[in-house]
């Protein structure tokens, strides 16, 4: 009984709903989406509250948003793109980050136990906006001559294997990039979603519906795995949304500082910074919230 619920069990609708409104529009509105938007609610939420009161002394919500948006701005944006150009784009990053983190813990919560990024259409549209920020900046801030000249053929190759490598370059870079992006994340948090389901299908039809004394035992291990996966899935979370803001941040990184040139610049910077007495050791707590808002 309970391996034929598992083969009857239709796998898109672990992922597919049916509209709700809007229905045949570019606007139609499904679970998914409202999963979605109530991501984007929480999100907004706890920044805002953490930012509201904006004490000298953080404590409570003020001092874990303000200690999480400073772990992106610190050990993301400035540590890969460096202490001027990394505080431009810690708000973006830090965006980044919690929106998907949220989005990915939704399928821990009671009631939903849905990732809305293992939905293919949410981590694309995250990767396409990266891909369209990263050849931006990089096009603003080297020239577009030079940004493409330097990304297919960077410096010191030698010129017989420079076509071939600019082959590689242009399908690195500038298609195989944001697909990789996109499939990592949806991969793993669909993988994730896929294998709590089969578990606590096996779980409940073990116990509540072929419940004896020889499927017992084997229904409260097979839930106590399932528990045991959702404590991973709580490190898969944190870790995908973290990859995902990490190499959106080494990405723009290459693309304003160039093949080459971003260690260097980024060791005189750093250098830089800690050399000047004058500058202090590190900016009041307050703000950060500020950059946020």
């Amino acid at each position: 009984m309970v391996l034929a619920q598992v083969d009857e069990l239709d796998p898109f609708h672990l992922f597919i709903w049916d509209p709700i409104w809007f229905e045949g529009t570019a606007f139609e509105i499904n679970r998914v989406v409202l999963l979605m938007f109530l991501a984007s609610a929480v999100c907004i939420g706890f920044f805002w509250l953490g930012s509201r009161r904006g004490s000298l002394v953080p404590k409570g919500i003020q001092n874990i948003a303000e200690s999480a948006y400073f772990f992106v701005r610190d050990q993301i944006a400035i540590d890969v793109i460096g202490p001027k150009d990394g505080l431009r784009f810690a708000p973006y990053l830090a965006t980044l980050f919690f929106f998907i983190f949220f989005m990915n813990l939704l399928e821990i919560v009671p009631g939903i136990n849905f990732p809305v990024t293992s939905r293919m259409a949410i981590p694309a549209m995250l990767a396409l906006l990266t891909y369209i920020i990263f050849n931006a900046v990089g096009i603003a801030r080297q020239g577009g001559i030079r940004y493409f000249k330097d990304t297919l053929f960077p410096p010191g190759v030698p010129l017989v294997v420079k076509p071939l490598l600019a082959i590689i370059e242009l399908a690195s870079v500038f298609i195989f990039r944001p697909l990789t992006l996109a499939i990592r994340l949806f991969a793993n948090m669909m993988a994730g979603h896929v294998l709590l389901t089969i578990f606590f299908l096996f779980t409940h039809g073990f116990i509540f519906v072929d419940f004896n004394v020889f499927t017992l035992p084997i229904g409260i291990l097979t839930g106590v795995v399932a528990a045991g996966l959702i404590v991973f899935e709580m490190l898969v979370i944190s870790i995908q949304a973290y990859i995902f803001t990490m190499l959106t941040a080494f990405y723009i990184a290459e693309s304003i500082h160039g093949h080459g040139e971003h260690d260097e610049e980024h060791a005189h910077e750093v250098s830089g910074a800690h050399a000047d007495p004058a500058k202090p050791a590190g900016p009041h707590v307050t703000e950060g919230m500020a950059e946020v808002a």
